[in-house]
Order: structure tokens, then sequence, then C-alpha cells
């Protein structure tokens, strides 16, 4: 596909509040549904710690698995690798940062806020990320902020293609609850050229940590099944272009999955007339210990790629 975005109509967030008032009611509540979630993360601490180092280091049986395997309540799962941001975080890191926004936290990231308005166009999608603190014998890691973005219906990231500099949905900031999970309502992401059907995500030991855009302790991918995008570009023409891109690539070609996914394959479920949920469960190990080597290819080590490079 065409890298050209399309600009989107939006509407204005009515309820922001500023971030001082953010900060202080969300720490309020995740302290309080801390203090209720500890009995949950005594329990699991029984969990092996064998799985607490592992990596994902191996390849998935297919690019069209449904889903990744099933982890149960106290079962460690394996350490998401630290992978790419990528050249369009918004962190800070590499021009915007829509961390120290007011309004960024938030469930919802379909439309932009703050100054801007606008909202994104697409199959409507609840993205769900369990976390286990693998430093604390697999506990939930209520409590941690997860920063979380992706690319809009075009292939296309707010704040930096063009057309949508002044845009900054499918951006947001969740704090895990007792049970270490974020949740946000968001859109299906598209396939564009080069790279697998993915989302990006940064994770932050607390709220205050997030919205400063300092020190992630994971900073990762999530991969979509191949069934899911196929079933989802048929159904909204939207997503046309994503089609033939998907056609083009796989998780094994794909220059960040393409050294393993087994810890980044999420599983979805839903119809896309109804609605669609990305769900995958993420190990957070020490910020030493999510690594892995960065794959070859455009893009591959987080640089800012040429124009149309899939680095992203």
């Amino acid at each position: 596909m065409t890298n050209s975005p399309r600009q989107h109509a939006d509407e204005v967030h009515e309820h922001d509040r500023g971030l001082s008032h953010d900060l202080k009611s969300m720490l309020s509540r995740r302290r309080a549904l801390f203090v209720f979630g500890a009995a949950g993360a005594t329990a699991l601490a029984a969990c092996s710690t064998a799985g607490s180092t592992a990596t994902s280091s191996s390849s998935s049986t297919g690019a069209d698995a449904t889903t990744a395997e099933t982890v149960s309540d106290g079962t460690c799962v394996a350490a998401a690798p630290q992978e790419t941001a990528g050249p369009y975080p918004g962190d800070g890191s590499n021009g915007p940062n829509v961390l120290v926004e007011s309004g960024i936290v938030r469930q919802d990231i379909r439309s932009s806020f703050g100054a801007y308005s606008g909202t994104a166009e697409g199959v409507a999608t609840t993205i769900e990320l369990r976390l286990q603190d693998l430093t604390k014998d697999c506990a939930a890691g209520a409590g941690m902020a997860v920063y979380l973005w992706h690319c809009d219906r075009d292939g296309e990231y707010s704040l930096y293609g063009q057309g949508i500099t002044e845009q900054n949905y499918l951006r947001g900031v969740q704090v895990a609850d007792s049970a270490g999970t974020v949740s946000f309502t968001s859109i299906f992401p598209a396939c564009y050229s080069g790279r697998w059907p993915h989302i990006h995500f940064e994770v932050f030991d607390s709220l205050e940590s997030a919205v400063a855009g300092e020190d992630a302790r994971l900073t990762s991918q999530i991969a979509v099944p191949q069934d899911a995008c196929t079933t989802v570009f048929a159904y909204d023409s939207g997503y046309a272009n994503s089609v033939g891109n998907l056609s083009k690539v796989s998780l094994d070609s794909d220059n960040v999955f393409g050294d393993g996914w087994d810890a980044e394959l999420a599983t979805v479920t839903g119809e896309p007339a109804t609605g669609m949920t990305i769900s995958i469960t993420i190990g957070v190990a020490e910020k030493s210990a999510n690594t892995q080597s960065a794959p070859s290819g455009p893009g591959g080590g987080g640089g800012q790629p040429p124009a149309g490079a899939p680095g992203r």
C-alpha cells in the first residue's frame, strides 16, 4: 500500500479535567485495587520460577496460528522480549511526547484528545493485556502502567503521518487493576507494506513513570493472528490495502517477529460486525532480562527508517 495517510474528522474529548486530576484519581483508585489484589498475588507466588526466565526464542508452528497457547491462572508465561518502538512512538524519544498531555490516561483511544479532534475509523476492537511480574514469582502486575499505540486503518500513525500530525488518536495509558489487566477500546490495526499486523506497547512500573515517559521496563509488540486479520480485512472495505499487504508478509519474514513470536502472539475472538477482542498475557521480567537481539532489516533497531520502510 502507499504511505499516503487519510485525515479523519474527529471530536474533542469532552471530559478533560487536567493531568493533575488524571494522576490523583487514577493513582487513588489503583492503590485501592492493589490492596484488594494482594491475596491473588500471593496465590500466584507458587508458580514455576523456570517460566520466569524463559524467553521467546523459537517460532510458532505456522504464521496462520489462530491463538497463542492459553495460560491458566498460576502459570508463569515466558518473558516478552524487548522490541523496537519504531520511529513513531510519540513518547518523546523521537519527536512529539503525547505522554505529558492531559487526557492520555484513558480507556477509549479511538478519538483524539486535548487540543486535537478526530476519530479513527475501523472495526471496533477491545485490546486486553494481562501483566505478570516475573520478578515476583509471576504475581499479577497490579499498579503497572501500559502505554499502547498502533496504526490506523490506513496503516499510518497519528502525530507523524502526513495530514495527521495534529491527531493523537490510537494512543493511551491504562493502569493495571488487581488482576494485572489493562483494557483499551480501539480499532483493529491495519497491515501496511512490509510489516505483520501488530500493536506497540510499553510497560512502566507506575503511572508516574508512564506519564513522564521515563524508564520503561518493557518495550515490545503484539502480533495479531492471521485468520483474524483476514476476516476483518475482508469485512471492512476501508482495509482494502491490507489484503494485498498481508499476502506479501509472514511472521517468519517480519523483521520484528521473525526471530520468534511465541510470547507475542495474541488470541482474537469476536466478529467484525459486533466487535473483536485481542487479548494476551505479558510476562514482564527485569528490564535487562526482557532482551533479545534486534532483528536485521530496515528499522529493526528502532531508528528512523527511510520513507516507506517497514521498521514500524
